[in-house]
């Protein structure tokens, strides 16, 4: 299975991780934030729990890659995306715990505040948040891809990155839109 129905249990279980991630790193982390798929209620998604830690800057950054480090995971570089930097784990039982335990799938990323990628992330998330339409509409979009991946996840992957953006780029617009009118609307 590629996505799934929305699961109530996994803002739970971003909530445990964000926790071991708040012991480990202290005020280096301003904010720790669940994007993606699974931040957004009711939505289809990969099981897959996409993070955030938010610093202030990279002037940081090598001590919280250590901090990250001794709870398992290694900087894997930025793959791409600049100002957000991803860590990957090798197994289940990352971040390492006491007692030790076995953690929900998930990718983490670290990003600058300043970084437009976080703050892409966070737009995205919110206005699928509030917005029946628009959350409808990548449902859609997901199933289909799903529906023409024919159960492959590496196929879902490439046909999502491909057709995506477009979409992305739209609901990215609008909410920025959205949050212009709301400021103007409460200044």
């Amino acid at each position: 299975m590629i996505i799934t129905d929305y699961d109530p249990s996994w803002p739970k279980k971003f909530e445990e991780l964000k926790a071991v991630y708040k012991k480990a790193l202290g005020n280096l982390a301003l904010v720790i934030e669940h994007v993606g798929s699974t931040s957004i209620p009711e939505i289809k998604a990969k099981p897959n729990l996409d993070i955030d830690i938010v610093i202030k800057d990279y002037g940081i950054f090598p001590q919280v890659v250590e901090k990250l480090a001794e709870l398992g995971y290694r900087h894997n570089g930025d793959q791409g995306v600049l100002h957000r930097e991803a860590f990957k784990r090798d197994d289940e039982s990352i971040p390492f715990t006491e007692p030790k335990r076995t953690w929900m799938n998930h990718s983490l990323y670290v990003c600058p505040e300043s970084s437009e990628q976080l703050k892409r992330h966070l737009l995205f998330r919110d206005y699928l948040r509030i917005n029946d339409d628009a959350r409808n509409a990548y449902q859609k979009i997901k199933e289909d891809i799903v529906a023409r991946s024919n159960g492959d996840r590496k196929t879902y992957v490439t046909i999502k990155e491909e057709e995506f953006g477009d979409f992305f780029e739209k609901i990215i617009t609008t909410a920025t839109n959205h949050a212009k009118i709301d400021t103007v609307e409460t200044s």
